[in-house]
């Protein structure tokens, strides 16, 4: 049986990993390229080299309503273009299911060529699934009219994906179940996998455990921090980061708050307009990987920070992001950024030499504030509500720094940290199932 720090480790490895595109329409080209390479695997007289850049793929998505939310109105990197239709063509031209999240990393203009094809060729539906499930995705690939010579089959597969962005729990070639795993009740509710953890853990965890054995979360820093320099450099989606950035003399000075702000919301700029640049997503996005990482990475720049207190850092507002979130499941009403941006607000803290208590208050702080945020779906709007939430986190972090927490007798707040955690979960999970779906019936509206 594993210890406990390799444990911690694990879960960390799980949920903070680099990702090319929003993940909604990223999973969506992962379970068409994962059905695509099984047409390839069992028909390989009719899948000579380079076919897919030829083939006539019928491709058939069906989504849960928060997958089609989030993947309606985001940029597709290297495209031009956004939505579900395009990224499920790209995942059967160009996709390797074996890169996971990273499914599109071989992305090149000839793909994206015959992908745009497919689409205005009428080759891609998407559809919503009839599940409860939050994420949830079914992509059935079709060679129409194709056989394979020594076996008289139709060549079609599927790849189901559930709960997780990357986790494909069933594939079918030819109507034969290749690969079944445990799923549904099966299993615990990996929606809801709190993994153990408490906030006292996670301090007494990034503030103890060995550098040589978290050194690896500074990629985080490389990753996220190339895409707010690309985001300021660029002209992507709204240019919020680089309006803020932009605007120091005259509105919002050169301070940490407009840096940290400026930066989180220039990486999200280019994320959400179809940047080729991988995020470190944590939880599953890459715009809550982005606001859980770049405020803390801002403030080891401006004040420089060294690497070791960094990597600490890091660590605390990952794992602070990933508990909150897993009382939330990975995709909820709820906006990304009210959790990942807590999660930054606690890495300032400790940053600052903040004890478990201010930790605490930081969480509380933001909890009382921001609460409530919704989410209306990916696109480049995002930005804004990223800087929202940076703003929040540094706020939060300073009140607590100051000894200041919003106390028990204010709504959703309670003395116990992990009660107000778990009482922003209700509100994110169950409580705004109503708003998830009236949400999404007006997006479809329009």
């Amino acid at each position: 049986m594993k210890d406990r720090k390799t444990q911690i480790i694990d879960i960390i490895h799980r949920e903070v990993k680099p990702a090319l595109g929003c993940t909604e329409p990223i999973a969506v080209a992962l379970a068409v390229a994962k059905a695509v390479e099984i047409i390839t695997d069992n028909c390989p007289c009719i899948c000579p080299e380079g076919w897919r850049l030829k083939a006539d793929f019928s491709i058939d998505v069906a989504v849960s309503g928060n997958i089609l939310k989030n993947g309606m109105g985001v940029g597709i990197p290297g495209t031009g273009m956004v939505g579900l239709p395009v990224a499920a063509a790209l995942g059967a031209v160009c996709g390797d299911s074996a890169r996971g999240l990273e499914v599109l990393a071989a992305l090149n203009q000839a793909g994206v060529a015959r992908a745009k094809e497919l689409v205005a060729g009428g080759r891609v539906r998407i559809s919503v699934a009839d599940t409860e499930r939050l994420l949830y995705v079914k992509a059935t690939v079709s060679m129409d009219g194709k056989a394979e010579a020594s076996a008289e089959v139709d060549p079609h597969a599927y790849a189901v994906i559930e709960d997780d962005h990357d986790r494909i729990v069933e594939t079918s070639f030819a109507d034969k179940i290749l690969v079944s795993s445990e799923s549904g009740a099966a299993v615990a509710d990996r929606e809801n996998d709190d993994y153990g953890l408490s906030v006292r853990e996670i301090y007494d965890f990034a503030s103890s455990v060995p550098f040589e054995d978290i050194a690896f979360i500074l990629d985080d820093r490389k990753l996220n921090l190339a895409l707010a320099e690309e985001g300021l450099k660029g002209d992507y989606g709204l240019k919020v980061g680089k309006a803020i950035r932009e605007n120091q003399a005259e509105v919002f000075g050169d301070d940490f708050m407009s840096m940290a702000m400026g930066m989180t919301a220039a990486a999200s700029d280019a994320r959400m307009a179809g940047s080729t640049l991988p995020a470190m997503s944590n939880s599953g996005s890459g715009n809550q990987g982005i606001t859980v990482s770049m405020p803390v990475i801002a403030y080891a720049i401006k004040y420089g920070v060294d690497d070791e207190r960094l990597a600490r850092a890091l660590i605390l507002s990952n794992l602070i992001a990933i508990h909150i979130k897993s009382f939330l499941g990975k995709l909820s009403a709820l906006c990304g950024c009210v959790v990942a941006s807590t999660g930054s607000a606690c890495g300032i803290v400790w940053l600052q030499g903040g004890s478990y208590e201010q930790v605490c208050s930081a969480i509380k702080n933001m909890a009382g504030n921001i609460t409530g945020m919704l989410c209306d779906g990916a696109k480049v709007g995002c930005a804004m509500k990223v800087a929202s939430g940076v703003s929040c986190a540094v706020q939060s972090a300073v009140l607590a720094m100051r000894g200041t927490c919003i106390p028990s007798t204010d709504g959703i707040i309670d003395d116990d940290v992990e009660k107000t955690i778990r009482n922003l979960g209700a509100i994110g999970s169950s409580g705004m199932k109503t708003a998830d779906s009236m949400i999404l019936d007006i997006m479809l509206c329009k």
